[in-house]
């Protein structure tokens, strides 16, 4: 008998474990083979800051809590100055940080020219952290890369090149349930295969590709844009919960000839010599926040969150030296010598009470702390308000981390709701939209184009300097 058990114990009990390590091994490299592995996009350089850098490195430091005068020196550099850049090419995805970055009429270059969207209600609608269920864009991390002519691989001919560039989106894998899932697992475990897949987009649609056009709404807008979506990986479908056969998950790309111009709050075309426009974001090209302001908010909702980062406020511009919210009353400021106008305060949402790092959301912070002391515009007393939005008085120039911070004018704000036809909170339509119509009726029956009385504009809780603006929401 127990010979029987050592021959059992010392033989074939062995001898099975290794033979099933062996096809597992076997079924690993087989699986790997099949999976591509990232490369780099030739002919191209990486913009932004390198991995694992960052400006922002002493986001918590207590010298953020205070301000500084603005004519102080400190160390040579300006006290009230850029301390980080950052684009965000994929709306409600990871950021690029940035040393310097182009700007053009829609913002920094490149930002908020991505974006998701799912079809419902017949119509493409965006998605961003906001949407119930897509938590996992914040861990969707994209890259810029564009066309480098000192690159040993360069070539004129490439379709990298060709695009001006492509945007290298990463994003977790996710190993299928059960045994198909398991060579993945191992070969991750045993780090031979990477936790990240990635998939390439033409930063430009090339004049040889065949990209349809296709409106998108966003907000109560639905500008025309470049569908992607024959380029997402069945992967990504996965990982955002999407079945690719039903065709429900698309990727645009903005159309520079249709992106949406901008009234309320901002200067007009006959100040700037052109009328400000953006891609995909909310409603306004840049969007600043001073790290006093946020380290504000941070203490008060440290019992909740101890490490509040100014990341999830997603700003293109951070600046210090200003005092907590000094920069409430900016109307205009000249940043590394380029005049910008301050056109509103940010009013947020609840997309800050997720985490950028973890996706995680966060029930109630730091919302809840924003609005018990930040509802200070009386154009929405119901939301809170922090950061700027900016518009630039020149349509092309550069910035840099360390341009100088300098306040040319300072004033009330008010901030003007993004209402749609029939709307009176923003991005729901009321049942009032049918006598919203008729009124818009009435005043076009009243009233001759470009002779709008101010009195007209009370009635629909319009602002008498936006004629232009109402102008066009009438004429719709």
């Amino acid at each position: 008998m127990s010979n029987v058990d050592n021959s059992l114990g010392g033989g074939i009990l062995p001898n099975s474990i290794i033979l099933l390590f062996l096809s597992v091994l076997v079924l690993v490299l087989k699986t790997l083979k099949t999976l591509k592995t990232p490369i780099n996009p030739k002919g191209c350089r990486r913009l932004g800051l390198p991995p694992g850098q960052s400006n922002l490195h002493d986001e918590f430091d207590s010298k953020y809590s205070q301000g500084q005068p603005s004519d102080q020196d400190d160390h040579g550099r300006p006290s009230w100055r850029v301390k980080a850049l950052f684009s965000y090419p994929l709306k409600s995805c990871g950021a690029v940080e940035l040393q310097v970055s182009n700007v053009v009429q829609t913002g920094l270059e490149f930002d908020r020219q991505f974006v998701f969207a799912e079809y419902n209600n017949d119509e493409w609608n965006i998605r961003t952290l906001r949407n119930a269920g897509f938590n996992r864009l914040a861990l969707i991390h994209p890259e810029i890369w564009v066309p480098d002519p000192s690159a040993s691989d360069y070539d004129a001919d490439l379709p990298e090149v060709k695009s001006q560039g492509v945007l290298l989106i990463s994003y977790p894998r996710m190993p299928p349930a059960g045994w198909k899932g398991l060579p993945i697992k191992v070969g991750m475990a045993l780090k031979l295969l990477k936790s990240q897949q990635t998939f390439q987009a033409p930063l430009l649609p090339p004049a040889d590709s065949k990209f349809p056009l296709v409106a998108v709404k966003i907000w109560k807008d639905k500008p025309l844009a470049y569908d992607y979506g024959r380029l997402l990986p069945a992967s990504l479908h996965a990982y955002l919960g999407s079945d690719p056969s039903k065709s429900t998950l698309t990727l645009f790309r903005a159309s520079a000839p249709h992106s949406r111009q901008i009234f309320r709050n901002a200067p007009r075309k006959a100040d700037l010599g052109f009328q400000p426009n953006t891609a995909f974001a909310d409603a306004y090209p840049i969007h600043l926040l001073s790290i006093s302001s946020h380290r504000d908010v941070a203490a008060r909702c440290a019992y909740a969150i101890p490490r509040l980062s100014i990341r999830r406020f997603r700003a293109n511009i951070i600046v210090q030296g200003p005092s907590a919210f000094e920069e409430d009353y900016w109307k205009r400021v000249a940043i590394g010598g380029t005049e910008i106008h301050a056109s509103c305060r940010t009013v947020r949402c609840r997309l800050p009470n997720v985490d950028p790092l973890s996706g995680d959301r966060h029930k109630a912070e730091p919302d809840r702390t924003l609005k018990s002391y930040r509802r200070i515009d009386d154009g929405d007393r119901t939301n809170a308000c922090l950061g700027m939005q900016l518009v630039p008085a020149k349509e092309e120039f550069v910035l840099r981390v360390g341009d100088s911070v300098e306040v040319l004018e300072t004033g009330e704000h008010q901030y003007i709701k993004m209402l749609a036809p029939g709307e009176k909170v923003e991005g729901s339509v009321d049942k009032f939209h049918k006598s919203n119509q008729l009124l818009k009726r009435d005043i076009l029956t009243m009233q001759k184009p470009g002779k709008l009385q101010a009195s007209m504009l009370p009635i629909l809780g319009k602002d008498p300097a936006l004629e232009g603006g109402l102008l066009s929401w009438i004429s719709r």
